[in-house]
């Protein structure tokens, strides 16, 4: 199918290609951790610049690794950890087409360290060498041909040979992807768009449909796949719509729901947005709203769990779908509200027993947790409301984050199982204690910003402009951009003047999104946002899950450490 004039889109010359390798301690994105980041930065040819440095994984490196790569942990002991380089890599590559041998494992990665340590996966193009070479090479005489970097890189001629270093690889893959389109250039593939529509697996019927993006607006925003019915098939985000929305014709998804949806699909609406977090907003609620049949994240959407004390005379920790004030979570899974609350009631010594305890007390007979020293049997009698209420008032202070004497004691519990040698003991209360940390931090975090009736902030949108939110009770009420030389106080004043009412509901986030208020909170927390300006202080409690965040890290760091140790004795 020839493309017509104003489809051409970019010439390769023009475009922009950071070129990545990564090393690694090896296993799965869940499971492994960078050790080393190598890309080159070309366009036209050209080398603009280059990126390189070694992450400690904050484990130690398996001794395979180490004879593979020659990356030793004393090397990454002193190095920065991914949370700091990802910021860097990610200023680098902005803008670029991302370029890798194998990409699904390089950004499967990356993809995963931005989510665990709360940054935005940008969602750039990206190219794999390894497909492409399989797609040009294919009339290669197969006894000689194989598509390792190694060997594609002596095919090309490379100048840098490959040795399992992130730089030098990276370096090799320039010098392999530069041949690869020296070859294609004879079949009439001179644009981005014509190198990403010779990826194989596209059909003659995929393609037409590229006509459902012609007249897409190239700016960041949401859109929705319809079907026959007007139905909505599947929802997404994009920085440039109709780049983004023509790739699904242009290029091969081998996730074979998409490939069904797009065979469905005979229109595409788009709702344009001031910039990403608005898009990353409308998409949530989007989702909520019209439950796409092909987005796995609508299939639940705001189902989440929480844990609360029960209004009786003798209260115990329950798990709920609906939470009220005093409630503990979100949880986005009952087996971890559960297993959050069976940890809180024992350090805080309540009960767990279902049963109906009157005032006046009962006279049955104690469970074990009784006499393990878990619980004061108040179901035996044992225990009248007066005794009771401290421990349902610690159990209040520490959602509230008005006392921390339960982490305390849960602290001190592990030390005394350490102390004892009961070592499998304290590995397990330690994680429960983790887990408890979290949980409590990430109620914390929610619910202050959920608290403060107003709070306008801008972030640099990296052209010396600001791109601006106003949030109201934990929602995101109006967004907009200053452009650069644009005074962005005026700006704020008429997002302000316009922006949405929101009346709080009860309970802990005032009737708001969990997971949008969780994406408003790192958006406002990444570095370099600003605060305008608050109708009332943001802070977490003082007594809250912050002051544990050393600990915390300290447990995590060993947990991990423990968890290399048993899967490298497994291995030997």
């Amino acid at each position: 199918m020839q493309l017509a004039f104003d489809e051409l889109g970019t010439p390769l010359r023009d475009v922009t290609f950071v070129v990545v390798d990564l090393e690694t301690t090896g296993g799965a994105p869940d499971g492994g951790n960078i050790t080393e980041i190598g890309a080159v930065k070309v366009r036209g040819g050209e080398v603009l610049g280059e990126f390189a440095t070694l992450v400690d994984p904050g484990v130690p490196i398996p001794p395979q690794i180490v004879e593979l790569t020659g990356i030793t942990t004393a090397m990454v002991r002193s190095a920065p950890g991914i949370e700091q380089v990802l910021p860097a890599f990610l200023e680098f590559a902005a803008g670029a087409v991302l370029v890798a041998h194998n990409a699904g494992f390089d950004t499967s990665f990356l993809r995963a360290a931005c989510a665990e340590h709360g940054f935005t996966w940008p969602k750039p193009t990206v190219v794999c060498t390894l497909k492409l070479a399989r797609r040009v090479l294919r009339q290669e005489p197969r006894g000689r041909l194989s598509y390792r970097l190694s060997s594609l890189a002596a095919l090309f001629g490379s100048g840098t040979t490959p040795n399992h270093r992130a730089l030098d690889d990276a370096k090799a893959t320039v010098d392999v992807l530069h041949g690869l389109l020296e070859r294609l250039g004879p079949l009439g593939v001179q644009s981005l768009e014509e190198l990403l529509d010779y990826l194989p697996d596209v059909t003659p019927a995929q393609r037409r449909k590229r006509d459902l993006a012609r007249d897409l607006p190239e700016r960041p925003g949401v859109y929705l796949f319809r079907g026959p019915s007007d139905e909505v098939l599947y929802v997404g985000t994009a920085s440039n719509l109709r780049r983004r929305v023509r790739q699904y014709f242009t290029s091969s998804d081998s996730r074979g729901r998409i490939r069904e949806m797009v065979a469905l699909a005979e229109r595409v609406d788009t709702v344009e947005c001031a910039h990403s977090l608005e898009a990353a907003v409308r998409e949530l609620r989007l989702l909520a709203a019209h439950r796409p049949a092909y987005n796995r994240r609508s299939r639940n959407p705001g189902k989440v769990w929480w844990v609360v004390l029960t209004d009786e005379p003798f209260p115990r920790l329950s798990v709920v779908r609906r939470p009220r004030d005093g409630a503990l979570g979100p949880f986005t899974s009952r087996t971890r509200a559960k297993a959050t609350a069976d940890t809180l009631a024992g350090i805080a010594m309540l009960r767990t027993c279902t049963a109906r305890i009157p005032a006046s007390g009962a006279s049955g007979s104690p469970c074990v947790l009784a006499e393990l020293g878990s619980c004061g049997a108040p179901c035996a009698g044992a225990q009248t409301v007066e005794e009771y209420r401290p421990s349902v008032r610690l159990v209040s202070g520490l959602v509230e984050g008005t006392d921390a004497t339960l982490l305390s004691r849960g602290a001190d519990q592990l030390t005394e199982l350490a102390t004892a040698r009961h070592f499998e003991r304290a590995a397990r209360r330690r994680d429960e204690l983790a887990a408890l940390l979290r949980a409590v931090g990430k109620r914390h975090r929610l619910t202050a910003l959920a608290s403060v009736a107003e709070l306008v902030a801008a972030s640099p949108d990296g052209s010396g402009g600001w791109e601006l939110a106003v949030v109201r009770h934990g929602r995101l009420a109006s967004a907009g951009v200053a452009r650069r030389g644009v005074p962005p106080l005026p700006v704020v004043d008429a997002l302000v003047a316009s922006a949405e009412t929101v009346l709080p509901d009860p309970g802990p986030l005032r009737g708001a999104n969990p997971e949008e208020t969780a994406l408003l909170w790192r958006w406002l927390t990444r570095p370099g946002v600003r605060l305008v300006r608050t109708s009332a202080p943001w802070a977490e409690p003082l007594h809250g899950a912050g002051r544990w965040r050393s600990w915390l890290d300290a447990a995590d760091t060993a947990a991990t450490l423990e968890a290399a140790g048993k899967a490298a004795g497994a291995a030997g």
